[in-house]
């Protein structure tokens, strides 16, 4: 039987969980859940208009990220400009104390223009004015010097707000890691008990996806017990990436019934047969490896293939899965290559004799048939 969003808001809080998992197509109810579940944790003052509560919540039990959180930014095109080269544009944000708080007191301008760089492109510089409440862009073209006030895309203006968003939340996160309460920095974020994320960034490429899963896996590894997370998605990469990132976690499939009503059904480990997950891992690792395109991303997902088919198989660990004759130096290979860090520093293009593993390692799981297509019992 069916449930509304609010009983399945209160099953999600029941369940005590420090990570829940929750995959859902487009259009079902992700960001309605949300909402029901902020209502659940936080209610609001009914009289108030709901749009000044978007702007001017401070933080109490619960932070979340969603399309609301899109909506404390608005685009200032100035269409009286005289031309379109005098037009002076500028993506504005409206008083709220969450960009109040880590761009004006913490300063993490710096940090946030680092994060949208490495996700979208480094030559599109973001820069805020010093109220903190206004955005211009420029990017640089080289010789040609820079093009300045330029209207950035949809993609790219929903990665900007992530990456403000993300920055916060690691600055919640250490201040929550300082044991002692009065030791804190600052006491806004001593009630904060949950943070619900719905689908962070879905417009960027593979490589990047893959990046932001891993980071927000390490975030969530390094926040104290008593903060949990919920996070839900329609793109079958990124929960998966989070399921093989994360330790503790629950994972469910979010349904819209006939009648109007949902169902959140619980999948169970990492071999998840709903997602064909496996056979995108396959594809994608194989287009590389044809193109002769491999990047570091690539290890992830070799490492991933090969942990759901020792899942499946019922290997305790997935390196029992690697050739005999070398077994320590591919595990080596994998787990150096695939670091969890994914840290900017290091040089992202693997080595030719790195790209051959993967090829080989692909090979090997394929020629022993440790994996079988879907058809003749899928991994």
């Amino acid at each position: 039987m069916g449930q509304t969003l609010t009983e399945i808001a209160q099953a999600l809080k029941d369940a005590n969980k420090k990570v829940q998992l929750i995959y859902a197509f487009n259009g079902t109810g992700k960001t309605r859940l949300s909402r029901a579940f902020k209502a659940l944790i936080a209610p609001t003052d009914a009289n108030a208009a709901e749009d000044e509560q978007e702007q001017n919540e401070s933080i109490g039990k619960i932070l979340y990220y969603n399309a609301f959180t899109e909506d404390l930014f608005y685009w200032d095109n100035d269409l009286e400009a005289v031309s379109d080269l005098d037009a002076i544009r500028k993506l504005k944000i409206h008083p709220n104390s969450f960009t109040d708080w880590v761009l004006a007191e913490q300063g993490q301008d710096a940090n946030i223009i680092t994060h949208f760089q490495r996700y979208t492109n480094d030559k599109l510089t973001p820069r805020f004015n010093e109220q903190y409440n206004e955005i211009s862009f420029s990017i640089d073209g080289g010789n040609d010097g820079n093009v300045e006030n330029i209207k950035i895309s949809k993609g790219e203006e929903s990665c900007l707000i992530w990456c403000i968003f993300y920055s916060l939340l690691k600055q919640v996160v250490e201040v929550l890691n300082q044991p002692e309460p009065a030791e804190r920095e600052t006491n806004r974020f001593n009630d904060l008990e949950y943070v619900f994320i719905d689908d962070p960034v879905s417009s960027l490429d593979d490589n990047h996806l893959i990046e932001l899963a891993v980071n927000i896996a390490e975030l969530i590894k390094s926040s104290p017990l008593n903060l949990h997370y919920i996070i839900t998605t329609h793109n079958p990469l990124f929960i998966n990436v989070l399921i093989n990132e994360i330790g503790n976690k629950i994972c469910y499939m979010l349904d819209k019934q006939d009648d109007g009503t949902y169902e959140l059904k619980e999948k169970k480990g990492d071999s998840n047969k709903s997602f064909s997950y496996h056979l995108y891992l396959k594809h994608i690792i194989e287009e590389a490896i044809t193109t002769n395109s491999i990047q570091k991303y690539h290890f992830i997902l070799l490492r991933n293939l090969y942990e759901k088919t020792a899942n499946f198989l019922g290997y305790p660990q997935w390196s029992e899965l690697l050739p005999d004759d070398k077994k320590v130096y591919y595990n080596r290979i994998i787990q150096f290559t695939s670091h969890s860090t994914l840290s900017n520093e290091v040089v992202p293009e693997p080595t030719e004799p790195e790209k051959q593993v993967v090829k080989f390692l692909l090979d090997h799981l394929v020629d022993n048939n440790y994996y079988k297509e879907e058809q003749n019992g899928t991994v």
